[in-house]
């Protein structure tokens, strides 16, 4: 009598569709690991500084913003004011373009005091992130350039610091395709084996 080859076909539509549903989830993962979010941040270096050292330094006299690891293409919007706030006290602002997910700006000076460092995300959701710093320029005459409510006007951004944003793509897409090639080889594997049994092999 004829041996129908029904249910192997059903077993290898089950095991294939399986198969599809687990490598479109991983193929997909690496573009939500990198979709656009409240990612990076920016801190104050002491001019002279490089970018890449990434240090924490919250006393400075002539500083500038260093901002990295943000989403590519997006920018930042950024303020300087007093901490405490001190009507009529010194500010400063301005935007930071991060065409590779990093940027800083031009040289900055402020009076010495406590100073409250204000960032947002060009579109993002929130008030932003913050951190406090102090300016300390003792060998400054007269009490530092600017005065109450003066310093430099904020600058527009400056020379990109660097491809922060793209650390977490780069990082993962590898793992990810490996993962799916090795799911194609699997796939296939089990696709043969469930078509050759009806027919008596192992």
């Amino acid at each position: 009598m004829p041996t129908s080859s029904l249910p192997g076909r059903r077993r290898s539509a089950v095991a294939l569709a399986a198969l599809t549903v687990v490598g479109s989830t991983l193929a997909a993962a690496p573009a939500a690991f990198a979709a656009p979010g409240d990612n990076g941040t920016v801190k104050v270096h002491v001019v002279g500084t490089a970018v890449e050292a990434r240090l924490n330094q919250p006393k400075v006299c002539l500083f500038y913003l260093d901002a990295f690891n943000f989403d590519v293409a997006e920018g930042i919007t950024w303020t300087l004011e007093t901490q405490p706030a001190v009507t009529g006290g010194a500010t400063l602002g301005g935007k930071i373009t991060l065409d590779t997910g990093a940027g800083r700006t031009a040289n900055l000076t402020l009076p010495d005091g406590q100073y409250k460092l204000t960032w947002k995300i060009d579109g993002g959701n929130g008030a932003g992130k913050h951190k406090v710093f102090k300016v300390n320029c003792p060998d400054r005459p007269g009490g530092g350039p600017g005065g109450p409510g003066g310093g430099p006007g904020g600058p527009h951004g400056g020379p990109p610091a660097g491809g922060g944003g793209l650390a977490h793509t780069q990082d993962f897409a590898p793992v990810a395709g490996a993962a799916a090639v090795g799911l194609v080889v699997a796939g296939g594997a089990v696709y043969l084996r469930l078509r050759r049994r009806p027919d008596g092999a192992a």
